[in-house]
């Protein structure tokens, strides 16, 4: 990992509410709304923004847990704006606060946590995991 990253960094991205971020499964809307899975998918592309600039050529980040409460919902049209803020790095581990408001309210929080490692590291578990 390049060197520079720092407790308190922070990211942002934005997204607005569309008809393929509703909560749906196996093609059936359940609410016409922003869906705990899009949230989960924001929360996970904001904290990946915290490690982007310091992955070194032959490192990926890959992820390694995420907790989060859905806590608002959000029409379709809204405005989403996703913060990442880095709280901790232990050893291969970046974890990351996110908070995810919309343009009233604060529609979702919880962490994210990453791990850097080598590409090499990570094809060789995903060979190991195949089915001969």
């Amino acid at each position: 990992m390049k060197p520079g990253m720092k407790i308190g960094d922070t990211a942002t991205i934005t997204a607005r509410v569309t008809p393929e971020m509703f909560a749906q499964f196996e093609g059936k809307l359940v609410h016409p709304a922003y869906s705990t899975v899009s949230m989960v998918y924001h929360m996970e592309w904001a904290a990946r923004q915290i490690i982007l600039p310091f992955l070194e050529e032959d490192e990926e980040g890959i992820g390694g847990g995420i907790k989060a409460a859905h806590l608002a919902p959000t029409p379709e049209g809204m405005a989403l704006f996703i913060t990442a803020t880095l709280t901790e790095l232990k050893g291969k581990a970046v974890i990351c606060e996110v908070v995810v408001r919309n343009e009233k309210a604060v529609v979702g929080q919880g962490e994210v946590t990453q791990y850097i490692l080598p590409k090499a590291h990570i094809s060789k578990k995903l060979q190991e995991m195949k089915v001969l």
